[in-house]
């Protein structure tokens, strides 16, 4: 019975969830880039591989603001749009 008394000895410390766990945004921080993906999707009847660029953005966003578990954009398979994003860069200089 001792242990009742114990409730308030735990420091409990967040952290950013696993890959896979998403929070709630409950500030609405990443709330635009969601609404852009959301309508990218609708108007490409779903094909989430026409949104891609949007996808990025918008877990670019969860990352920053620790709702997400930060991963390589290349580890989420996003290689070829860092790729091409770089290349933009890169020819935009000259």
């Amino acid at each position: 019975m001792s242990t009742a008394m114990n409730f308030g000895t735990k420091n409990f410390k967040p952290r950013p969830p696993e890959k896979g766990a998403f929070p709630l945004d409950h500030f609405g921080e990443c709330k635009p880039f969601k609404v852009k993906f959301m309508k990218c999707l609708r108007e490409n009847t779903f094909q989430s591989s026409l949104c891609r660029e949007e996808s990025k953005e918008y877990l670019e966003c969860r990352m920053e603001r620790q709702l997400m578990a930060k991963e390589p954009m290349e580890k989420l398979g996003f290689k070829d749009l860092i790729d091409d994003d770089e290349t933009t860069k890169d020819q935009n200089k000259l």
